[in-house]
């Protein structure tokens, strides 16, 4: 059954490379199934798992010494160094290699999750439509979705402030500079982080400074 269901996920990743600008990083179409080694059960999509072994070892997740000031509990993220950390209660932190913004696109400061989706659905913003007209208005939750497994929305206030920590189908990403300013995560790694933080999580996104020894 999981060998039908993983032929099912790489049949339905093949057409991506229409989906969705890869920006400096050039995936041959060929390769982009090899990216991929399984499915995790998940409702109502399996989750494609990738094949870490094809990352940079510092974007595989892990846990790590966490020395840095913020409580347990935070999320963490260093654009500079492409990793998230999620704060834990005993020194450590549970840190993820994420893909950021493209130059002059990351969004940087403190904000809090406001709201989690599972599978979401993807909606331009009116930057992106104005940088690329010919750009999908809107897609439904699913494997070809940028936004991947799942989504925490960050907010300031009650503000919606359009900015993202998600999934994403571009796995090779990780560890690149190239989203239109979200953090994107491989989406095993984005249900992990999900299911380890409720809304109301404390988020601080900064550059040239490492939370870690």
């Amino acid at each position: 059954m999981l060998a039908r269901r993983t032929l099912l996920v790489l049949a339905a990743l093949a057409p991506l490379a229409a989906c969705q600008s890869r920006g400096p990083v050039n995936v041959a179409a060929d390769d982009e199934a090899a990216w991929y080694v399984g499915s995790m059960p998940d409702k109502p999509y399996d989750v494609p798992l990738v094949d870490t072994s094809r990352l940079d070892p510092k974007y595989r997740r892990q846990v790590v010494r966490y020395t840095g000031p913020e409580k347990p509990g935070t999320i963490v993220v260093d654009i500079d160094a492409r990793q998230l950390a999620l704060v834990q209660e005993d020194g450590t932190a549970v840190q993820y290699g994420v893909g950021v913004g493209k130059l002059g696109f990351s969004w940087k400061g403190e904000a809090r999750v406001g709201r989690k989706g599972v599978w979401p659905d993807w909606h331009p913003t009116t930057t992106m439509v104005s940088l690329n007209p010919g750009i999908d208005r809107a897609r439904k939750g699913g494997i070809d979705n940028p936004l991947g497994a799942r989504a925490l929305y960050l907010y300031q206030g009650n503000r919606d402030i359009l900015f993202r920590i998600h999934g994403t189908n571009e796995p090779w990403s990780i560890g690149e500079q190239m989203s239109s300013g979200c953090v994107r995560m491989l989406n095993e790694d984005i249900v992990d982080l999900y299911e380890r933080v409720p809304v109301g999580t404390r988020v601080l996104i900064k550059r040239n400074g490492k939370y870690r020894a």
